[in-house]
């Protein structure tokens, strides 16, 4: 129980600096790719510490709710980030690391975000929450139907349960997996607010999703939520290698915490580089068209599910 909780400390603090390296990373990549020097991976660390040096502005109609959202979004998106086993399945959270947990979490810190954005009333945040509302009600269903494909194979919910019998080499190649894992893909691009459903380097009031809603903060509040949305990246990324690619992660009876801990930095690097080299190779969609794309996600988990209902012969 000691060494759980011991893992567990690690790995909260494992994820929260590894976050804005796997943002610097992504950049870095995107910036070669296209034939630019780019900043440093590190560069995430300092945006986030000019943004806590520098003092909060508040609208003058902001109320309580405008000020405390930073604080639950990033607290709720770091708890998520927490319960997703990355190096080892012996966290202290582990019993309590269930995929519908994971996604209430996430659920609350966007929905809490959705209100700041209206909070103001101004026209931008009501346009980002607006849209994102829209996105998260296409986006969750897919997220759902992925869920329940792999809760259909494994017979539980539990991440730290699903990665040990991903890593018992029983489950072989299945069709309803790899529509699973291209369903969980695009939901995570969705959900970070990338190419080609949104563009985080941009602030065109015609297509900004994400960055709309949080024109209005600045400071710590705008610091805690970049670093949310650093953390949010990592988290997809930490969800798709647990449930998708288990390999290495040590278990409370074998494997090494080393091999673990390397072989999920080795899952970022490739997770990184592979969301830079989409991203430079696919320009973005219209705001209309997102429904096109998450439905396509809600069908390929659909057809996942139908087909491990078909293959068990349930």
């Amino acid at each position: 129980m000691i060494a759980a909780v011991i893992h567990q400390v690690l790995h909260m603090a494992l994820v929260l600096a590894l976050a804005p390296l796997l943002t610097g990373w992504v950049r870095l990549v995107k910036s070669r790719l296209v034939g630019r020097r780019g900043a440093s991976v590190l560069q995430p660390y300092r945006d986030l510490a000019r943004l806590l040096r520098k003092e909060v502005v508040l609208a003058d109609n902001a109320s309580w709710l405008f000020r405390s959202v930073p604080y639950v979004m990033f607290t709720a998106i770091w708890l998520a980030a927490g319960l997703v086993p990355v190096f080892t399945t012996d966290l202290a959270l582990a019993p309590t690391g269930d995929l519908i947990a994971l996604i209430a979490l996430l659920g609350t810190a966007r929905f809490f975000l959705a209100l700041a954005g209206m909070d103001t009333g101004t026209s931008f945040g009501g346009i980002g929450s607006s849209r994102e509302m829209m996105i998260a009600a296409l986006a969750e269903p897919a997220m759902l139907m992925v869920v329940f494909s792999v809760a259909v194979l494994v017979r539980t919910t539990s991440l730290a349960e699903i990665a040990v019998y991903m890593m018992g080499g029983t489950v072989g190649l299945r069709v309803s997996l790899a529509l699973a894992l291209i369903a969980l893909v695009m939901v995570a691009i969705a959900e970070n607010a990338r190419i080609p459903i949104d563009n985080p380097a941009t602030h065109l009031e015609l297509t900004m999703v994400h960055e709309a809603m949080v024109l209005e903060y600045s400071g710590r509040h705008l610091a805690l939520i970049e670093g949310a949305a650093m953390l949010k990246l990592l988290l997809y990324a930490a969800v798709i290698a647990c449930v998708f690619a288990p390999w290495g992660m040590a278990t409370p009876t074998q494997g090494s915490l080393w091999i673990g801990l390397l072989s999920f930095l080795a899952k970022l690097a490739a997770a990184g580089a592979a969301l830079a080299l989409f991203e430079t190779s696919i320009a973005k969609m219209r705001v209309f068209r997102v429904g096109e794309f998450l439905g396509g996600a809600l069908l390929l988990s659909l057809l996942g599910a139908i087909f491990l209902y078909v293959s068990r012969g349930v």
